[in-house]
């Protein structure tokens, strides 16, 4: 249909890469993006790590390792166009104790199969050369893992947006979404706006404001506060790239690590502990509805039954900074409190089904003229680009 309208709610990277996509991919179409917030990027674009990460973790033929590896050559090219930070500093996922050298082999065989360019195995020996200050016994090298601005490039695709044409609606806050004959109505307390197709992008309400639409109640969003500490910066010499343990792979969390910011600083963390609010960046931010939310789901008590023992080790390292930096002290030996200072903090948008499973891939589907992306954490950003592609496919049909 020609001269439509597209809405858009969320004006995170996933949803301005999103209304980019379809006002470049279709001119003509008017695209309208509604945020709550005064400007884009507030919740998890705006707390992101700055990471681009090279598809070395995801389940090879999910949308994950699909988008993520595609997302990397589309925003590499669109920082250096725009001249936007792109860093290729590489990353270590590194392996301190023999056990964690089978799942180590693994991660290489996954990642191979993803096409990660110019992945390779290192010795403790090369990990000294790579990261002098470094600990581990073995370790992957991914060195086209690289850093960015996150925020700036959600910038940048909002101008993209209005240069099109298009409009990013600041201060609309969802609070209905109807569908009259031949299009959809959303709602704020203060306005009605009809669009004929409406993209879901809305992080960490992403559940409740596909309710609104009428879609499936599952999944859940359940929010996971992750906290940063920050290398002095006498002390941030020490770490060159990025340095990672190798995973876990009952959790979607990839542990703490250290990341290099393009602002110069070193970041260490995050943690991941089960928030008291959606936009709870604060230990003590606390939302009764929110809470009431979780302990009325299901699979909350289901994943809490399954991970309880991880969940008070986070909780520790929440409270204490030595506990915090035990684990990070093991891949950057000599690194501990005193070494650091708090830094900032996420809340994490994580999908949870019914029996407790936390979700691992993207999930997006389409009802009609609504299309809902429920689950898209990291590599979200990365894959932002990507994902639009697919969304756009999907909502009109020519993927």
């Amino acid at each position: 249909m020609a001269d439509e309208t597209v809405g858009v709610v969320g004006a995170g990277i996933v949803g301005l890469a999103t209304a980019r996509e379809i006002a470049l991919r279709r001119p003509g179409t008017r695209v309208v993006v509604f945020e709550k917030e005064q400007r884009v990027a507030e919740h998890q674009t705006g707390h992101n790590s700055g990471v681009v990460h090279a598809g070395i973790y995801y389940a090879p033929g999910s949308l994950k390792a699909e988008l993520c590896v595609r997302g990397v050559s589309l925003l590499r090219e669109y920082c250096q166009d725009r001249g936007l930070p792109y860093r290729e500093v590489g990353k270590l996922v590194t392996a301190v104790r023999a056990d964690e050298l089978d799942r180590m082999d693994r991660l290489y065989e996954r990642a191979k199969h993803n096409h990660v360019p110019d992945l390779r195995r290192v010795s403790k020996d090369e990990i000294k050369e790579l990261e002098p200050h470094a600990g581990g016994i073995a370790a992957l090298h991914s060195p086209r893992t690289a850093i960015t601005d996150y925020p700036a490039i959600a910038r940048e695709f909002a101008k993209d947006v209005t240069d099109s044409g298009g409009e990013v609606r600041h201060a609309f806050p969802v609070t209905g979404i109807a569908h009259p004959t031949g299009g959809v109505e959303v709602a704020s307390a203060r306005e009605r706006v009809r669009v004929d197709r409406l993209i879901l992008c809305a992080g960490l309400q992403s559940d409740a404001v596909a309710r609104l639409a009428g879609d499936r109640r599952e999944p859940r969003i359940v929010p996971f506060r992750g906290e940063y500490m920050l290398l002095r910066p006498d002390r941030a010499h020490l770490v060159r790239g990025l340095v990672y343990p190798v995973p876990d792979p009952r959790y979607p969390f990839l542990g703490v690590h250290f990341t290099p910011r393009v602002d110069g600083t070193v970041e260490v963390g995050p943690n991941a502990v089960l928030a008291l609010a959606r936009e709870g960046y604060r230990l003590t931010d606390f939302s009764p509805r929110d809470l009431l939310g979780l302990a009325a789901h299901p699979g909350t008590w289901r994943m809490a039954a399954r991970h309880w023992r991880t969940g008070l080790k986070e909780y520790r390292g929440a409270l204490s900074t030595a506990a915090f930096m035990k684990d990070a002290g093991r891949y950057v030996p000599g690194v501990g409190p005193a070494d650091v200072v708090r830094g900032g903090a996420g809340v994490r948008a994580q999908a949870l089904d019914r029996d407790g499973t936390l979700v691992d891939d993207f999930r997006i589907h389409r009802a009609g003229r609504v299309t809902a992306g429920r689950n898209a954490p990291s590599p979200a950003a990365t894959a932002s680009m990507a994902i639009a592609e697919h969304i756009a496919g999907a909502v009109f049909g020519d993927a």
